[in-house]
């Protein structure tokens, strides 16, 4: 099942597509980052995000990271950040998301 987020002028969109385990964001339709996860019991294990080296330095890395925790958060699960990328995107923003991480 497929969730969506529609930003002012459908750009970017991100999707949670649980069959395939993983975030992405599109920018017109085209793939430019993703966040691949594996279920661990009640805790969304993060493994890998990557931005297409065309989009990097504009902030999807962020708004995709966000998304997904968001998601983590709103589902009641746990994240575990074993991607470099969402470990620190949770660190620089543990106020809101370093409650995800079990201790």
């Amino acid at each position: 099942m497929k969730q969506q987020q529609q930003n002012a002028g459908a750009t970017p969109d991100i999707t949670h597509d649980s069959e395939r385990a993983q975030y992405e964001l599109r920018v017109d339709g085209r793939v430019a980052a993703v966040a691949q996860y594996r279920m661990e019991g009640d805790a969304v294990c993060f493994t890998h995000t990557e931005v297409d080296s065309n989009y990097e330095g504009q902030g999807l890395g962020s708004q995709l990271a966000a998304y997904a925790l968001d998601d983590v958060k709103r589902r009641g699960l746990k994240a575990i950040p074993r991607c470099r990328f969402i470990a620190s995107y949770i660190a620089r923003h543990e106020k809101e998301y370093g409650a995800l991480v079990p201790s």
